[in-house]
């Protein structure tokens, strides 16, 4: 059973939609389709767009005329069908579905025709106007174009039982294929789109627009949709929310998606900046584990929780402003994540309970442990020994040896990844500062850690008035689009011994450029995310992950 079967609970405020009838359709295939739509104003780009999705090995291209400026009816159509060597969508949208056409609705369904007497693989036509394109529409003898009946929604998505009605309306209609686009207003749109190929008969296209639904793409292989958009490399894309061709076909592996195939995903708002699904994925195909791994950009944490509750969603990565929250959601929670009162891991058990992890602060503090060992002597060979021990233990050192003990630990903000760092400086034996805008939350992390931890304003840590030994940053000043911010006292950095942010996008942060050239020892906030998403992955698949493919995923993925 899928987290989206037509038997699963409805979302609240809609209705479950039974399996689609349909009076005649196109056979369902085994895989699903990558497109790519040709978006060129001239017939020459629009050749020169072929031939690229054509080489970068997309499955069919989507002939977009009413984006063409020197469109010449037939000649033209000849033309480029004739250049094509994998399948072709012709496509003449009209502008009150979202294209370009503005001119005579007969011209515009008579370029459609010409399509399928031109033998053109598939044509698509709107919903609308269906009956007026079928009621001219002579086809040749033998020909095997498949029609695709489409709605496009731009405004928002409608509940289920509208959507399987229209696509039943389609497949009435005469549809071979039936295509809904609607637009995502909340990932939980995205989940019922994603259902939607499972309720009918016949080859159904579901997408969901926006960000918000770029779920809906790139999981159509698992949930079995017809097809679904890649956009080349440079380009825009025909819609909102495609992603690139290269990553359905190598990170999300839409080819080898099945019914069967495991979800696991990063979960935060922001997360398009996320380096998590190269690093998961390059990890999960190397190891040959049938699970992909998805940016999540959830609102509403418990809505969206609620809304998949099926083992096939196997595991989530907690990031920001969840991680908090998240501790609420869990049915059951380890001891660490409990008492430093966050998360960052949620796993699924088989009957669908959700376990809550912290691999934050194991990864953070070895690394910073690390840094402040190499003080003294060369860490060089020990680095991927401390890193597999990391992955393998599931926690930092716990000698009382540890480099930590009596230094004084500046911290700055306390969300999620803050109360991780903070508990575990002080169970090293540091001498903790919290430093947060919020002077109330700082002093209720304060308290949750326990006695003789300070608390102190961003001003306090910028003026100096507090220093400390180390300094680590759990902001997200410093990360993209912000890069040329810091949160450091750019004045005093020289007094501190080292600098860690947790920021990893841009692995060089500006306030590590700063620390360096104040003679601190820097840490990226690389190591924390590879140590703890390492411990991730083990959570997740219980198999060792494999440290050095995946920090060489992340490093490519920034390249």
């Amino acid at each position: 059973m899928l987290c989206l079967a037509a038997t699963s609970p409805a979302v609240e405020g809609t209705a479950v939609a039974e399996t689609v009838e349909y009076r005649t359709a196109a056979p369902k295939q085994e895989n699903t389709l990558l497109c790519v739509a040709v978006t060129a104003s001239s017939t020459a780009e629009a050749l020169w767009q072929i031939r690229q999705a054509t080489e970068a090995g997309a499955d069919s291209v989507e002939l977009r005329i009413d984006f063409l400026e020197d469109f010449n009816h037939q000649s033209t159509l000849e033309s480029l069908l004739g250049s094509c060597t994998i399948p072709a969508i012709v496509t003449h949208r009209a502008s009150w579905e979202g294209g370009k056409h503005q001119g005579s609705e007969e011209d515009r369904l008579r370029v459609l025709r010409e399509a399928v007497q031109l033998g053109a693989a598939f044509v698509d036509v709107e919903l609308k106007a269906a009956d007026a394109f079928f009621a001219g529409l002579q086809r040749p003898q033998g020909s095997t174009t498949k029609i695709i009946l489409s709605s496009h929604d731009y405004q928002g998505t409608s509940e289920d039982a509208a959507l399987t009605a229209k696509i039943r309306e389609m497949f009435t209609a005469g549809a071979d294929i039936a295509k809904v686009a609607t637009t995502a207003e909340d990932i939980t749109d995205a989940l019922r789109i994603l259902r939607l190929p499972g309720r009918s008969k016949g080859p159904v296209i579901a997408l969901a627009m926006g960000e918000k639904g770029l779920v809906s793409r790139l999981l159509a292989g698992k949930f079995g949709g017809f097809l679904t958009f890649g956009r080349l490399k440079g380009g825009l894309g025909s819609a909102p929310g495609q992603p690139l061709l290269s990553e359905l076909q190598s990170m999300y592996r839409i080819h080898s998606q099945t019914p069967d195939t495991k979800v696991l995903g990063v979960i935060g708002n922001p997360v398009s900046h996320s380096k998590s699904p190269a690093l998961h994925n390059a990890a999960l195909q190397q190891a040959g584990v049938d699970s992909i791994y998805v940016p999540l950009l959830v609102n509403d944490l418990p809505a969206f929780l609620s809304s998949c509750t099926d083992p096939d969603f196997a595991g989530f990565s907690v990031t920001i402003p969840h991680k908090v929250t998240a501790l609420a959601c869990a049915d059951e929670v380890d001891p660490v994540a409990a008492r430093i009162g966050a998360l960052n891991t949620l796993v699924r058990s088989p009957d669908g309970r959700l376990k809550g992890h912290n691999t934050d602060w194991s990864a953070a503090i070895g690394a910073i442990e690390q840094g402040l060992s190499q003080q003294h002597s060369s860490a060089a060979a020990s680095r991927d020994q401390d890193a597999d021990r990391l992955a393998s233990n599931g926690a930092a050192s716990s000698s009382s040896a540890s480099p930590l003990k009596g230094l004084r630990v500046v911290v700055l903000g306390a969300g999620g990844a803050g109360r991780a760092l903070a508990f575990g400086a002080a169970d090293k034996g540091a001498h903790v500062i919290i430093a947060n805008r919020s002077l109330d939350k700082a002093k209720q992390l304060a308290a949750a850690v326990g006695a003789g931890v300070e608390v102190a304003t961003p001003d306090d840590i910028t003026s100096s008035r507090v220093s400390g030994d180390v300094l680590i940053n759990t902001t997200s000043i410093g990360m993209h689009p912000a890069e040329n911010e810091s949160p450091g006292p750019r004045s005093n950095l020289k007094n501190y011994r080292l600098v860690f942010d947790a920021v990893y996008t841009p692995i060089d942060t500006l306030l590590l450029r700063e620390a360096a050239a104040a003679g601190c020892i820097t840490v990226s906030g690389l190591e924390m995310f590879v140590g703890q998403a390492a411990l991730q992955y083990e959570l997740f698949n219980g198999s060792k992950a494999p440290i050095q493919l995946l920090k060489q995923a992340v490093l490519k993925s920034v390249a």
